[in-house]
């Protein structure tokens, strides 16, 4: 049959801030799935503060995107073709081929979603990378342990909500989170932080100080800069930073003041670790036991902001940079 769809490629790379012309919504013809292929009509993609840097053309983790290509990041679809006995039409897959309307996806590429478990948009947010991302990076890689105070910075984001809320159903003492905006401060604490603070109020050192005047022991980075030098400054002796992300430099055109207190990692031996979550996916299957069960529960709960249509999808993505969301940022096709 012959199909065609649309996709969102990469027009130029952006200098600093993206912009909608960066972007282009293109029409192609869909391919047919080949052996041990399925072909999927998505219906929800994600966009993530990740593909930000994937836009620049250096050497990271992931290769870049090229230009007058398609994007891609995680999706939820629909099987309407298989070859292959692992998936029939019909059923619901993740995969990482967004940004697009159709996907040929190899089997082992494509994920079964139960909707019975929760939303089928769970799994691009709690279900998924994004909960296993707070979930390794709490207790894998910042060790956290019962009684321990947390701060955790974007905290209102898909990956900050999460982390604070397990932080508290792990036994953490204090948990404060920081965001950029009043109604964003109100729902963290509705979410069950102890405290939070809007980080455009004052200096987030001195707003820390304030929500955790007796320190931190575990930092949970998700923007760099003035947090995680405030950080420095909180965390007692033998503190730990899991850095996940440092939002608040992706767009940045000169290179960036580094904190001024790193000094301190000396005295407070101090223990500060990047990391990606493809390292912990040992991690997964009790993950998924975990966080199925805090769901089901209603111990952990999760926001949305939903952008309708693949065409919204880069002005979505830019929204997100800005801050614009609340929880995982999704574009419904």
């Amino acid at each position: 049959m012959s199909r065609t769809g649309r996709e969102i490629h990469l027009a130029s790379r952006p200098h600093g801030w993206p912009t909608l012309e960066n972007f282009n919504l293109v029409k192609v013809p869909v391919p047919d799935p080949g052996p041990g292929q399925v072909l999927v009509r998505n219906q929800l993609m994600s966009v993530d503060p990740y593909m930000r840097g994937r836009m620049n053309d250096v050497r990271s983790y992931a290769p870049p995107y090229q230009l007058g290509a398609p994007l891609d990041g995680g999706a939820i679809g629909e099987v309407i073709a298989s070859e292959t006995e692992a998936f029939h039409p019909g059923d619901l897959v993740q995969h990482n081929q967004g940004w697009r309307e159709y996907a040929v996806v190899d089997a082992d590429g494509a994920h079964r979603v139960d909707g019975d478990v929760a939303p089928v948009s769970a799994y691009l947010g709690p279900l998924g990378g994004i909960g296993l991302t707070a979930y390794a990076g709490l207790l894998d890689v910042a060790a956290l342990q019962p009684g321990e105070d947390v701060f955790v910075s974007a905290a209102a984001g898909a990956v900050g909500s999460l982390a604070g809320q397990i932080a508290k159903l792990k036994g953490a003492g204090r948990v404060v989170g920081s965001a950029g905006t009043a109604e964003k401060v109100q729902r963290l604490l509705e979410l069950g932080f102890d405290a939070a603070f809007n980080y455009r109020d004052q200096p987030v050192r001195t707003s820390l100080g304030q929500a955790a005047p007796d320190g931190i022991d575990v930092y949970f980075d998700n923007v760099g800069g003035d947090h995680l030098e405030a950080a420095l400054s909180a965390l007692r002796l033998h503190g730990r930073v899991a850095i996940c992300g440092m939002i608040g430099q992706y767009n940045a055109t000169e290179p960036v003041a580094a904190p001024r207190n790193l000094a301190l990692t000396i005295s407070k031996r101090l223990t500060l670790r990047g990391f990606l979550i493809h390292d912990h996916l040992g991690l997964r299957r009790q993950f998924l036991e975990e966080m199925s069960g805090w769901l089901s529960s209603g111990q952990i709960r999760y926001d949305e902001t939903v952008v309708e249509g693949l065409d919204n999808a880069p002005a979505a993505f830019l929204g997100l940079l800005r801050g614009e969301n609340l929880g995982k940022m999704l574009v419904r096709l």
